[in-house]
């Protein structure tokens, strides 16, 4: 679910106003985090607004109207802000339906591409987003960019600021360009971020790409399958059988036959029994425990788990190696890679097994990723290597080149193998067909038949 932004107020005991903003999914989670914050510093919560968007008509000076929506916390907000800019205020009111929607990868991976960029030309970053606010066609991302834009010049943290729109930019892409501001270098941070959004959305292209056709084309031959056994063989042999002829069908014609009848009669369960399984599988795979349990599983599938695994090795290393430091709050980077590797079982036993171990056991790095039990031994002997010598980041950084070089071979060797697979299942449809044909074209009424008819 998608974070929003809350306004909250109160009185402290002294009777001064207490205002600030928080971050939370519904105005009920919003309302608990500011009655947290209300006991830990004791003053009286008044009032709780959402964020939301508000829709005004303006007249300029020289009489030309013009329509915009502007986000805020309230309809006098709007007003104000707008009148501060020597408008006539028209009209102004809230959006009936503010849906908010992640802006497209696409247009995320240009954002941050253009950024990075343009941040090696030493341009200054607010000069930077100013720019590109009116380059990128999401609605939504170019809120983001206004969002971040103000924040950043009331003295917002660079930190603070992206991690709002964490459920829009991605856990990963917003702990980065938080922290870019801070590393000495925000160039190389963004372009950092670039390419591995780039590889992400390269992989996931490639995936879709090979796993349509071959869903559409099995698809497509079933339905075939299902309307020439449900439409067609009634039609043709099931008319000899209405006209009361003593005919011995062919078997697979005869069991066409069967199937048709049946499906006159049982087709509304039959398709019961198809769509609700789905449907069921589909919604409980968007929850949390159904994510956890298609991770866990997912890697243990034969050819394609495997190398979903890698992928997922590989996207944890490139983050690390990207984050790491030698020093300092390098948990901090295992939580961060483990929630950008997009495996939901990794990144709860990284979280949970291998993260306490070395805080609370004093664990090495090396113990702590191998008991976890979701890394390769290949990326456990690296990562050991490189903990002897010294060079963890460099080590870190060789093992996501192998895996993506590996990956790309094996995605191909994958797709081969899963269009022979659809190939054998177009091929048996087919032949099916077309002995199911062959039967119906020599089935031929008796003599005494034809005479009695």
């Amino acid at each position: 679910m998608a974070t929003r932004e809350y306004q909250f107020q109160g009185v402290a005991p002294g009777g001064q106003s207490v205002q600030g903003t928080i971050m939370a999914s519904s105005k009920s989670k919003a309302k608990e985090k500011v009655d947290r914050l209300s006991e830990e510093h004791g003053f009286k919560p008044s009032d709780l607004k959402q964020r939301r968007t508000f829709l005004y008509k303006v007249r300029h000076p020289n009489g030309t109207v013009t329509e915009g929506e502007q986000k805020a916390f309230s309809k006098t907000e709007v007003e104000e802000a707008l009148e501060n800019m020597n408008v006539d205020v028209v009209k102004v009111r809230a959006k009936w339906f503010d849906f908010e929607f992640s802006p497209p990868q696409q247009d995320l991976i240009m954002f941050v591409r253009l950024a990075a960029n343009l941040l090696r030309e030493n341009l200054p970053f607010d000069e930077v987003l100013e720019m590109l606010v009116n380059d990128v066609s999401s609605k939504s991302l170019r809120q983001v960019i206004r969002d971040l834009n103000s924040d950043l010049k009331s003295g917002m943290s660079a930190e603070k600021a992206f991690n709002k729109h964490r459920d829009k930019l991605g856990k990963f892409t917003a702990y980065m360009l938080g922290i870019a501001s801070r590393s000495g270098n925000m160039a190389e941070i963004y372009e950092a971020t670039a390419q591995f959004l780039e590889r992400k959305d390269e992989f996931s292209s490639r995936v879709r790409s090979a796993m349509i056709m071959p869903a559409v084309t099995t698809v497509g031959m079933l339905g075939a399958m299902v309307w020439y056994i449900w439409y067609i063989v009634p039609a043709t042999a099931g008319l000899f059988e209405g006209m009361g002829m003593d005919i011995t069908l062919p078997p697979l014609t005869s069991f066409s036959l069967a199937m048709a009848h049946w499906l006159d009669q049982n087709w509304l369960w039959v398709l019961i029994a198809t769509v609700t399984p789905i449907v069921a599988f589909v919604v409980w795979a968007r929850t949390e425990q159904g994510k956890f349990y298609l991770h866990k599983y997912m890697i243990q599938v034969p050819v394609i788990g495997k190398l979903l695994h890698k992928i997922n090795v590989e996207i944890f290393c490139r983050v690390f190696a990207i984050l790491y430091s030698g020093a300092g709050d390098n948990l901090r980077v295992i939580r961060v890679a483990a929630e950008a590797c997009g495996n939901k079982y990794m990144e709860y036993r990284i979280r949970n097994v291998t993260i306490p171990m070395m805080t609370a056991q004093g664990a090495s790095l090396v113990q702590a990723l191998k008991a976890s039990g979701v890394f390769t031994s290949m990326a456990i002997t690296r990562f050991k290597s490189g903990a002897e010598t010294g060079s963890v980041k460099e080590s870190a950084l060789q093992m996501a080149n192998y895996y993506e070089q590996e990956t790309e071979l094996s995605l191909d060797a994958t797709v081969e193998s899963i269009q022979t697979a659809v190939s054998v299942i177009i091929a048996s449809g087919v032949l099916f067909l077309t002995i199911l044909s062959a039967e119906m074209a020599f089935i031929q009424p008796s003599q005494a038949d034809m005479m009695g008819m």
